[in-house]
């Protein structure tokens, strides 16, 4: 298999900041249709990964081809419009806005607020807020504001947000954090579905969560890959052991 055929090929990534390597020569191979998920002690350069994916970070070295193009050089927003989607871990959503314009904002033709102002409500859009919504469990609560749903709701019409804009590459940094039981079983669910059609690409801490959702697990310490493969292997790993025990 050639580096081109996968979604995404991180190379020799590396970014520092003041000497200090937060993310450090690594490779990174992410099918189509895979859900891999990123684990790792604090520190280990999770987050600032999903950073240099989405050019909010720029990299100090290497290479992030997605779909076989190279986005180091590119701008966020030209990231975003590639296909990349990203929630970050605090959902940000309008909170005085209903479900409904939450999500139709997000709509492609909608680009922002401003844009949303001249956006005529046309008949793909409603069916495909409707569509997207139901998929997140919202369908029932399109009318109400967002500021009253719960936070695992918020954090649900968030991944809705970036689903009506069809990312073909999806990164979550811990969506289940916060939310309760049924929720966290509801979000599984939901990112068994959402990877169907895309890759995505989860950070997370809660393990019996990675256990339901991962096709593989990457294991991140300081900056670098420390394991990688089924969640059963990683945790069979004496490194990974040492590295979770040892903090």
């Amino acid at each position: 298999m050639t580096n081109n055929d996968f979604m995404l090929s991180v190379e020799d990534l590396t970014v520092s900041f003041d000497g200090f390597k937060a993310v450090d020569a690594l490779n990174l191979y992410v099918d189509r249709n895979e859900l891999r998920v990123v684990i790792g002690p604090n520190g280990a350069g999770k987050t600032t990964l999903l950073d240099l994916i989405c050019g909010k970070t720029k990299a100090t070295a290497g290479s992030i081809r997605f779909k076989g193009k190279e986005l180091t050089k590119l701008a966020e927003h030209d990231i975003v419009r590639s296909g990349v989607g990203r929630k970050f871990q605090n959902p940000s959503i309008y909170e005085n806005l209903s479900v409904f314009e939450n999500l139709e904002i997000s709509f492609p033709r909608g680009r922002g607020v401003f844009g949303s102002l001249a956006f005529r409500r046309t008949p793909d859009v409603v069916e495909r807020v409707q569509a997207v919504a139901e998929e997140i469990f919202l369908a029932d609560h399109l009318d109400m504001e967002a500021g009253l749903l719960s936070h695992g709701q918020k954090q649900w019409l968030e991944i809705g947000m970036l689903l009506i804009q069809s990312p073909e590459l999806l990164m979550l940094d811990e969506p289940v954090a916060g939310m309760s039981v049924k929720e966290r079983e509801l979000t599984a669910e939901l990112l068994k579905r959402i990877c169907l059609n895309r890759s995505v690409i989860v950070i997370e801490h809660d393990m019996d969560f990675v256990q339901r959702i991962a096709h593989k697990v990457t294991v991140l310490h300081q900056g670098k890959m420390l394991a990688e493969g089924s969640m059963e292997k990683v945790q069979a790993d004496p490194r990974v052991i040492e590295v979770y025990l040892g903090h």
